[in-house]
């Protein structure tokens, strides 16, 4: 793989699913930039897309095929995001599922397109036709690692997780590959998810629990703080175990549970990755009267460049953070109650620097790779948890190299 650094993937595959990989040279030749997917027929498919408004053209084919028909293929490539490309850009997406189709025998609307890197440039059609074929040859269950590597951009490490949950004595596999490292804060980074499960799971009962697993997870990262074009988080269910799933069932909150903790993985795993990142940083907010409000607080402080620069250079300099709490803009805001910690070190007491502080404490925390930020405004009973990084100097590097 073109990406050195990897993380461990345990081999579970999901039956009914298949991948194939490929070096269709989009971006750099030699380089695995093509995945398919093939998705046996009898399965089920959930999907969330991008918030943005200028949504790339691929993300518009896929929600317009959804509505069409259960998807046999998705192809994914990387190194074009195929948006801000207009009309142009939708007929090349089509092309796309167009060569699918022949290859595989089936129909166009049956593939989802995704792509994934930079922004406001046509889609290389051409360099599709043979990479198609190749990574159809070699579809195969056990490519879930090779595929996790093919679908990164500027990502370091692969990331892929995956579980085996008992239920009705016997075991069900979900299996889970996403990418992202900086365009990050998806509200539905540049981020792709694709997860599947072989217990059999009706459509709409799916798509709730995907929603579900990416309020709590995908949802609640962010980067920098941008909204990509072209994110897209897929969960589909092949029913090949002969488990079936129903609503409101204590197997299907077993399942909820396993699916969620693998987003949360997944989305973490997007974070410690963040372009440059060096620290991973939750944000604990508590005390909320709403959940607006424990989301502004959460954000104000995660997007603050001051409060991520402080702790790129490990440094407890906390009067950023109650800086930036301090102009989120909360009415009727009673001081006196705030309350911030880092880790299990109180900075800021009843809204005053906590007699117990020393700066040696502040340190032993700033230190760490992993550090979470608790902020508690005494206000109610609405909080949150969101996960962030620090900005580097690569951060800056990487984002202005991009093109290069």
């Amino acid at each position: 793989m073109a990406n050195e650094k990897h993380i461990q993937f345990e081999k579970f595959p999901v039956a009914g699913i298949r991948l194939g990989v490929a070096c269709a040279g989009i971006k750099k030749e030699k380089h695995p930039d093509l995945v398919l997917i093939e998705i046996a027929e009898g399965s089920q498919t959930a999907a969330v897309f991008t918030q943005n408004a200028f949504s790339a053209a691929p993300v518009v084919i896929s929600k317009k095929h959804l509505s069409q028909s259960q998807p046999r293929y998705l192809l994914v490539n990387t190194g074009n995001a195929n948006a801000g490309t207009g009309e142009q850009g939708l007929a090349d997406a089509l092309a796309c599922c167009d060569l699918v189709a022949k290859v595989s025998n089936s129909k166009s609307f049956e593939t989802l397109p995704f792509s994934t890197g930079v922004i406001g440039e046509y889609l290389p059609v051409d360099k599709f036709s043979t990479a198609i074929k190749i990574a159809y040859e070699n579809l195969s269950e056990d490519n879930w690692g090779d595929a996790a590597g093919g679908i990164l951009t500027t990502d370091t490490v692969v990331k892929a997780f995956t579980r085996k949950i008992n239920i009705q004595n016997k075991l069900v596999t979900v299996s889970g590959i996403a990418k992202g490292s900086g365009m990050i804060r998806p509200d539905m980074a540049t981020m792709l998810a694709y997860i599947a499960t072989d217990a059999k799971i009706n459509k709409s009962v799916l798509q709730r629990c995907l929603f579900e697993a990416v309020n709590h997870s995908f949802n609640r990262i962010t980067v920098d703080g941008d909204t990509s074009t072209n994110d897209s988080a897929i969960l589909i269910a092949t029913a090949q175990s002969g488990i079936e799933l129903k609503q409101d069932s204590d197997e299907l909150s077993v399942f909820q549970q396993a699916l969620t903790e693998i987003c949360e993985e997944l989305a973490k795993a997007m974070i410690r990755d963040g372009e440059g990142a060096t620290k991973l940083i939750t944000l604990a907010v508590t005390g909320c009267k709403n959940e607006k409000e424990a989301k502004d607080v959460a954000y104000t402080v995660a997007h603050s460049p001051l409060v991520k620069t402080a702790f790129f250079a490990s440094d407890p300099n906390w009067g950023r953070i109650l800086a930036a709490v301090g102009r989120v803009g909360i009415t009727d805001f009673d001081l006196t109650k705030v309350n911030i910690l880092l880790d299990d070190v109180c900075i800021v007491r009843n809204g005053d620097k906590a007699a117990d502080y020393t700066e040696q404490k502040g340190q032993s925390v700033m230190d760490k790779s992993d550090i979470t930020i608790h902020i508690d405004l005494g206000r109610g009973d609405k909080d949150i948890k969101i996960w962030t990084c620090d900005f580097s100097y690569d951060y800056v590097r990487i984002n202005a190299e991009y093109r290069t």
